[in-house]
C-alpha cells in the first residue's frame, strides 16, 4: 500500500519552500489559496482595528503559529500576547484571538484549520466569510470543535473573549 510521507514540523521548517502560501497541517503540505484584492483589503481593515483596539499586544499579520507536533499555519490575524518571538515561532499558548479571512478557502478554514485550532487550544477563531457577508465567531475549544458558534453580521459589534470591555465593529 502507498501511504503519502508526512513532514515533523522541524522537517518542513527545513524545507526550501517559497516563502508564503503553504501550510503543514498534521503533516501535509497545503498549498494556499492566491490573495485577492478583497481578501488582503480585509485583512488590512481588520489590521488597523486590532492595532487600535490593543496597541499593547502584537497583531501579527499573515505570520506563522505552530501547533506542535506537525502543524505550521499562516493565519491572516494573529493577537498575540505581549512577548518576544525573535528566538521561537508562537503557539497556541501566545495567541488570544485567530482571525482568518475567507473568500474562496471557507471550506478549507471551517473542515481543516478549525479543528486543528480547536485541538491546539487557541480560545478563539474569527473567520470572515466574505461571499456570506458575516463574521463566525468559535471560542470554547473542546477535543477539535468549538463550544461556542455564533454569527455576526458587518456593522455588528463583537468582543473577544480575552477582552470583553473591548468592542470592535464587524467591517463591511
Amino acid at each position: 500500500m502507498v501511504r503519502p510521507y508526512r513532514f515533523s514540523l522541524e522537517e518542513f521548517l527545513r524545507l526550501p519552500l517559497p516563502e508564503r502560501g503553504v501550510e503543514l497541517l498534521k503533516g501535509e503540505i497545503y498549498q494556499m489559496a492566491p490573495i485577492g484584492p478583497r481578501h488582503a483589503y480585509t485583512v488590512n481593515r481588520w489590521n488597523r482595528v486590532l492595532q487600535e483596539a490593543f496597541p499593547h499586544l502584537l497583531v501579527q499579520v499573515q505570520g506563522p503559529l505552530v501547533l506542535p507536533p506537525d502543524t505550521y499555519l499562516e493565519p491572516d490575524l494573529l493577537l498575540l500576547k505581549p512577548g518576544d518571538y525573535s528566538h521561537r515561532l508562537p503557539g497556541p499558548e501566545d495567541v488570544h484571538l485567530v482571525l482568518e479571512v475567507a473568500e474562496s478557502s471557507l471550506d478549507y478554514d471551517l473542515t481543516k484549520k478549525l479543528p486543528l485550532y480547536a485541538q491546539g487550544g487557541v480560545p478563539e477563531v474569527w473567520v470572515q466569510d466574505l461571499v456570506g457577508g458575516r463574521l463566525l465567531l468559535f471560542r470554547t475549544p473542546e477535543g477539535d470543535h468549538y463550544r461556542e458558534q455564533i454569527w455576526v453580521k458587518p456593522g455588528e459589534k463583537v468582543a473577544p473573549l480575552a477582552f470583553p470591555e473591548v468592542s470592535l465593529e464587524v467591517p463591511w
